[in-house]
């Protein structure tokens, strides 16, 4: 395989966990793989060809060596390229028998969390040509609010555009209401917003209709787009003035499991948005205007991304070649809303 060369402009920057996935096989052992959703989102991006930069410092010990290793063959550069002495972070997934992931995380004083809103604001201001910053999942833990929001209320106010992940783990908070203010307060500086539907109730917006619950919470915030993964369903890609696409496969896929799929369904969507005339040309990322065929684009190739992951055991985030391969091959049925 060819992967992007480091070298490459870089157009995205992203911050949050990188941890190990210690998925349980069917015998009771742990299988250690490469894990946490922005860790996951910044190697798909890479491995798709698109420059991107990792804020979140890795660890030292045998897994973060591993994880630096996984990140430099996918072409990503580390704003920090000095291991810190913490510990990697681990999370234990089991797998229902649809496939669908569960988590249970041990995240105290450990490597990725060693970042504050100065350094990676600072880290950001170094490199004119980056366009989107991306964050999400354990980012948004109340605990860590003091490093992730001002960082995203500063690349707000650089004119980059803010792409925020619901991706919520409730099983890792104690106090629920104070998780969902913390969750709502990063959604506030987005200008793209990702949720899955599980997201939407447990944020406490509990339509029966999913894509109601959508447009609740978009007009909760300032937000332009908001894209909402309803599983096998497939996904929706929502403008704040109403309208948007419904896209899904036409064939239903074999499901491994479903670790880090809405992971590289978010990657495939900014690879896609940054493919767009409409985002090359724009003077401001923030400014770009996206008609149906644009929307169709970027929803195809986020799905295909997100299916090709599923096909797999653990988070394998596909290529780009192989993402052009399936959006030519398994074109997903797009329906208007």
């Amino acid at each position: 395989m060819v992967f992007p060369s480091p070298n490459t402009a870089l157009q995205v920057a992203t911050a949050g966990e990188a941890l190990m996935d210690m998925i349980q096989e069917a015998d009771g052992r742990l299988r250690p793989c490469n894990g946490g959703a922005v860790y996951n989102l910044t190697r798909a991006l890479g491995l798709q060809g698109v420059g991107t930069l990792y804020l979140n410092p890795l660890s030292k010990d045998r897994f973060g060596r591993g994880m630096a290793e996984a990140i430099h063959q996918a072409g990503v550069r580390l704003a920090q390229e000095t291991p810190v002495h913490e510990p990697t972070s681990l999370a234990v997934v089991g797998i229902d028998e649809q496939g669908k992931a569960s988590y249970s995380f041990y995240r105290e004083g450990v490597a990725d969390r060693q970042v504050n809103a100065v350094q990676m604001t600072a880290q950001c201001a170094e490199h004119a040509s980056l366009s989107v910053v991306a964050t999400g999942c354990l980012a948004l833990v109340a605990d860590d609010q003091d490093k992730y929001l001002p960082w995203l209320q500063a690349q707000r106010a650089a004119g980059r555009l803010v792409v925020v992940d619901a991706n919520l783990r409730p099983a890792i908070v104690p106090d629920m209401a104070l998780y969902q203010a913390s969750v709502m307060a990063a959604l506030g500086q987005a200008h793209i917003v990702k949720v899955s539907d599980d997201d939407l109730l447990t944020l406490g917006f509990t339509a029966s209709d999913p894509l109601q619950g959508a447009r609740d919470l978009l007009a909760q915030t300032p937000a332009e787009w908001l894209a909402l993964t309803l599983g096998p369903k497939g996904a929706v890609l929502l403008h704040r003035d109403g309208h948007g696409w419904h896209g899904a496969e036409p064939v239903p896929v074999k499901v491994a499991d479903t670790v880090g799929a809405g992971d590289c369904f978010l990657a495939g969507m900014l690879v896609a948005l940054l493919q767009r005339p409409a985002m090359q040309h724009a003077s401001k990322a923030v400014d770009v205007r996206l008609d149906d065929a644009d929307v169709q684009h970027i929803l195809g190739h986020a799905i295909a991304s997100a299916s090709l992951c599923v096909m797999e055991t653990g988070c394998v985030p596909p290529s780009l070649g192989q993402v052009q391969d399936r959006v030519a091959s398994a074109s997903p049925v797009f329906r208007a809303l």
